[in-house]
């Protein structure tokens, strides 16, 4: 059996003689000729290591040497807005994530780019939000959350993230939804500090990203997860039933992320980013890494592909930043 740098060794000669064999034209005669630079708009750590570390990794085995650059502050918007002011080379690409390259741009009064600074080149993954309420509140499914939230107003609250996030937008808009429902907005830090609460019975609520934690909170009996926000059920927790499926035909949300150039670049260019991408999604055990993680994993995006999801979650999130006053913060 070969041994897991003998395997990569090998996996890395394979991608690399396929990506060589894809045909070359102008600018990526070339390209590249230097190392790229994939920066990640957060702190080391987080969910933009996760995920865009494997892609570096993998880069570096197909394309050439391929570096992350951690340009963390605002949100992700002095990283993101970093790339957009760079050279449209192919050299300065940027994780981006719903809230990046969509929210931002429609809430902050100045934040140095607009949603249309940007090429979509790849999706990496999409994940999901998950609706998980402490067990005392007497609901199985989200009609039951709704008849309750309903019968007490005022009574119920939930947790995000973050003002403007993308979890706070659906908790608002599942609010909406469900004919102006009275439940309040708790906006925390981060998303472990609103788990933590809600275990404690802080907070009645959590709209948070489906993760192995909440999975294991569910099964352990401290919380209670309702239903998911795609529009299909998830291959990994195929039991929790969708929005959609639960009388909710227009919550739907996944969340992304995936790789951007800044907008002027070269066609041949962003192609030949994807194609190399699609070769490293490929590998069965980059899939399970991300799977392990809580995410679902794209094997065929691609820059077309990506650009309509990026105006899809556009097209759905502004009416709700809208209604509630989010622009220009």
């Amino acid at each position: 059996m070969l041994s897991s740098s003998r395997r990569r060794f090998v996996l890395g000669l394979s991608g690399a003689a396929a990506l060589a064999a894809l045909p070359r034209s102008g600018q990526t005669a070339d390209y590249p000729t230097r190392p790229i630079r994939l920066v990640l708009p957060y702190g080391a750590g987080g969910a933009g290591d996760q995920i865009g570390r494997p892609w570096v990794d993998k880069m570096s085995l197909l394309l050439g040497p391929t570096v992350v650059d951690y340009i963390g502050g605002a949100g992700g918007a002095i990283g993101a807005a970093s790339v957009a002011r760079d050279e449209p080379d192919g050299y300065s690409l940027l994780l981006g994530n719903g809230s990046t390259q969509v929210i931002i741009p429609l809430t902050a009064a100045n934040p140095g780019y607009s949603v249309g600074d940007f090429r979509a080149i790849y999706r990496l993954i999409s994940s999901a939000l998950v609706f998980a309420v402490h067990p005392t509140v007497p609901a199985a499914n989200l009609r039951e959350l709704i008849a309750y939230a309903k019968a007490n107003p005022g009574k119920l609250s939930y947790g995000t993230p973050g003002i403007a996030t993308g979890n706070h937008l659906v908790g608002e808009s599942f609010k909406q939804q469900a004919g102006g429902l009275d439940i309040v907005h708790v906006p925390y830090r981060g998303i472990a500090q609103a788990t933590n609460d809600l275990v404690s019975g802080q907070i009645s609520l959590v709209i948070g990203v489906m993760s192995v934690q909440l999975q294991e909170l569910g099964r352990a009996g401290k919380v209670r997860l309702l239903a998911v926000t795609p529009e299909k059920r998830l291959s990994g927790a195929p039991e929790i039933p969708t929005a959609v499926e639960s009388g909710m035909p227009d919550l739907r949300y996944e969340g992304w992320f995936g790789i951007f150039a800044p907008r002027a670049t070269d066609d041949a260019i962003i192609e030949r980013i994807a194609q190399a991408t699609r070769l490293a999604m490929a590998d069965p055990a980059l899939q399970a890494a991300y799977r392990a993680q809580g995410m679902e994993p794209d094997s065929d995006s691609g820059p077309d592909q990506f650009q309509r999801i990026v105006e899809a979650t556009t097209a759905s999130l502004a009416p709700v930043i809208k209604s509630i006053g989010l622009s220009n913060l």
